[in-house]
């Protein structure tokens, strides 16, 4: 099974590494899209955890980042850069999608 999540806030970080850990022990593998405030996760630790898994793909809304004032300097070298076609993408493969 395929997992989609898509972050558009910074609220959830603690549930969204939770699910995304709870998919990966069950062998699914997820897909990750930020956008809007969900950019300000981009930097924390877990997310960073997250990003080096091969069973876990992370992309986020340039778009968001360029009209924000969000920094994203550090992030993992495995979390693309991408736009809302990386979102329309995960809604079309995923089994399921997650909002937080």
């Amino acid at each position: 099974m395929k997992l989609g999540i898509l972050v558009n806030t910074d609220r959830h970080a603690d549930d969204l590494t939770g699910i995304a850990k709870a998919a990966l022990a069950k062998g699914h593998n997820v897909v990750m899209f930020f956008m809007d405030d969900g950019v300000r996760l981009l930097t924390n630790p877990e997310i960073s955890e997250l990003a080096g898994k091969p069973q876990i793909s992370i992309s986020y809304c340039d778009y968001t980042v360029q009209s924000t004032d969000v920094s994203i300097d550090g992030i993992h070298e495995n979390i693309d850069c991408g736009s809302q076609y990386n979102n329309s993408l995960m809604n079309h493969d995923a089994d399921r999608v997650i909002i937080l």
